[in-house]
């Protein structure tokens, strides 16, 4: 599992007896899904743009989250917006790994979550190959997990998915934009090519492997350094250890450190857009969620994301602030 409390992008198929068998330790937990824990949002917000008329007034609602710092903001955003539009809300945010919060809203102990359609697609729906149009991806999570009890609403544009950067000042020496061009300068010039990467993502199809056959990129093993997700940020933006780096593409320490992400050319990552997932019985009881939720939605992108998660990660902010000083001051909700 990545930092990110999900698969990578892309992430592999889990085997179905090790999926079922997580899934089995984890229904029985009390509350749903082993949500035992979680408080009352009591932030004092009001109608903006969304929740006019208090739609949701007398609905009690519970939130959840993955635990990395977008997903938690994301989760925060929910949660405040369900409550400017009337609702009674419990954060649940910040739950381990990826099949608890899923599997409670699933269940119906959380009722609502933002999900990635490519995390949906291949680690909770068994598919090998992502769909590479990221709104046929959606469909398709859509319709199958429209069987689980799930109804996906629209998707954002914010799509958190794998991508190679490099220092601006490495970018201006090698003029490096795609990784096509990565690729080229592999081959003209291999010394220049030298890459940080997670364990994970070395080893995987979906991920240096499949990325150097698709792209036909010679990096030799020699010049792979395998570190942890974190310290990647640093040694790249320093050009110390490597000239280019793994990052996701929502990552607020792109623009804090000032990285030139490589753009995928050949389209060979997987969509992770980012999308609401509602517990289908809880959205039939409580239809205008959809409609606080959609145009928050719409206006997420990655560089929305990459500020978000950069006043989190770098800055040091609390999620639940960061959510709420970005719905205060796009006018969603007020104070």
């Amino acid at each position: 599992m990545s930092r990110r409390g999900r698969p990578g992008p892309g992430g592999r198929r889990a085997p179905a007896a090790a999926l079922a068998l997580v899934l089995a330790l984890l229904l029985p937990l009390a509350g749903g899904c082993g949500l035992t824990s979680g408080s009352p949002l009591a932030d004092g917000v009001r109608p903006g743009s969304v929740g006019q008329g208090l739609p949701l007034k007398g609905a009690s609602l519970t939130v959840t989250s993955k635990s990395f710092s977008e997903n938690i903001v994301l989760g925060q955003i929910t949660g405040l917006a369900f409550k400017a539009a009337g609702a009674s809300v419990l954060d649940r945010t910040n739950i381990q790994g990826s099949i608890g919060a899923r599997e409670a809203v699933r269940s119906g102990g959380a009722d609502a979550m933002y999900e990635y359609t490519g995390t949906a697609w291949i680690t909770y729906l068994g598919h090998e190959q992502p769909i590479p149009d990221p709104q046929r991806q959606w469909r398709a999570v859509r319709d199958a997990d429209a069987r689980n009890g799930l109804t996906w609403l629209a998707p954002a544009a914010l799509d958190n998915t794998y991508a190679l950067a490099m220092s601006r000042a490495d970018a201006h020496k090698y003029g490096t934009r795609t990784l096509s061009e990565v690729a080229a300068l592999s081959r003209r010039d291999p010394g220049a090519v030298t890459l940080c990467v997670e364990t994970e993502f070395a080893a995987r199809d979906d991920g240096l492997q499949g990325m150097a056959k698709a792209y036909g990129m010679n990096v030799p093993a020699s010049r792979v350094q395998k570190m942890d997700g974190g310290i990647i940020y640093t040694q790249v933006s320093g050009g110390r250890s490597c000239t280019f780096g793994e990052v996701f593409t929502t990552d607020g320490r792109i623009a804090a450190m000032h990285l030139v992400v490589m753009r995928d050319d050949k389209r060979f990552f997987p969509n992770y857009n980012a999308a609401p997932e509602v517990n289908s019985a809880t959205l039939r009881r409580y239809p205008a969620i959809k409609d606080v939720l959609d145009p928050i939605t719409a206006r997420l992108d990655n560089d929305v994301a990459r500020e978000l998660n950069a006043e989190v990660d770098v800055a040091g902010k609390d999620p639940r602030e960061v959510a709420e000083e970005w719905l205060v001051r796009e006018g969603f909700i007020t104070r």
